[in-house]
């Protein structure tokens, strides 16, 4: 039987579209394929229920848009983001969005998809050293402070507290960080006894929350830079989360609005990680067509608790 050339570049069409399919990245927009701009989103992880409505927004905006994404995780490691945005330089990529690991890391491989040309949105961390096309992130220091009130509150303002970090080098735990300690000076009866970096991550805030608690027993408050690290200090609690000990987290998970539900969480500063994706699809969409774009774009956060929880519970 003879093949015609178009049934061979057919052929090879689907072949292209296999391949690329396996990798980790769903693709949003029109059916035009080709014909609609590309854009790579490098997230930091997708282990984390945050970035997950990132990514989810982020898809829904690109179907809106008509544009072409790739999302791509780099499993909180930053080589591995670097060699992603350098593989995002030398495709057909029209714009980046990036979620930098380490906003230090980041700049070197973001200043080389600048030089190319190419736009650059940053969402939820910026990255140091580089000039980004926009910036779409929360108020960072200013949930740090609400934060610290939150927290100072629950405690009647005073007592001893823990402070859990998220990963090191990133725009937001800085920020955040910040926040929470210049909140805190409002309240001097209140003291931080120890402060220690979980990675932004549960499993890793069990572990730190339960070696921080036995040489510091007799703490009555925690903070903790996201709700994941939040519900692993929960857990490392256990039933004086809530009681004897209060905890504050940041994000406004389903997780931890569940959490405050049940009590063993005083409160979390919520984002809006949704919103946060599809607002950097469509600056990345402005960008591609040549439109001007702010700067930065500040999405509001909201302190919730047990007063105000049902609002935002799903």
């Amino acid at each position: 039987m003879k093949i015609s050339i178009r049934q061979v570049a057919a052929v090879a069409a689907t072949a292209t579209l296999v391949l690329t399919g396996t990798t980790a990245c769903n693709r949003g927009g029109g059916e035009a394929g080709a014909a609609s701009p590309k854009v790579v989103m490098a997230l930091s992880t997708l282990n984390n229920p945050f970035f997950v409505e990132v990514r989810d927004g982020a898809q829904t905006a690109a179907k809106d848009a008509g544009v072409q994404l790739e999302i791509v995780d780099a499993q909180n490691d930053s080589a591995t983001q670097a060699n992603q945005l350098a593989t995002a330089a030398t495709g057909s990529t029209k714009a980046v969005i990036v979620n930098p690991v380490d906003s230090d890391a980041a700049a070197s491989p973001v200043n080389a998809l600048i030089k190319a040309n190419l736009p650059v949105i940053g969402v939820d961390r910026t990255v140091n050293g580089a000039d980004l096309t926009s910036l779409v992130a929360s108020d960072n220091v200013a949930g740090g402070k609400q934060a610290a009130d939150e927290l100072a509150k629950s405690m009647g303002e005073k007592g001893s507290i823990l402070v859990l970090q998220g990963v090191a080098g990133t725009s937001a735990s800085r920020d955040r960080g910040q926040g929470f300690t210049d909140g805190l000076k409002a309240y001097p009866n209140i003291k931080v006894v120890a402060k220690q970096t979980a990675n932004f991550d549960r499993a890793t805030a069990l572990d730190v929350t339960t070696n921080l608690l036995q040489s510091q027993p007799d703490v009555t408050g925690i903070f903790a830079e996201n709700d994941e690290m939040a519900l692993g200090a929960i857990q490392a609690l256990g039933t004086k989360a809530g009681k004897d000990v209060k905890v504050v987290g940041f994000d406004g998970t389903a997780d931890g609005l569940a959490a405050i539900q049940k009590g063993t969480l005083v409160a979390t500063i919520a984002q809006q990680p949704a919103k946060l994706g599809q607002l950097a699809v469509e600056l990345a969409a402005k960008a591609i067509k040549g439109e001007k774009v702010d700067k930065t774009v500040p999405v509001q956060v909201v302190s919730v608790t047990e007063a105000n929880v049902g609002d935002y519970v799903k």
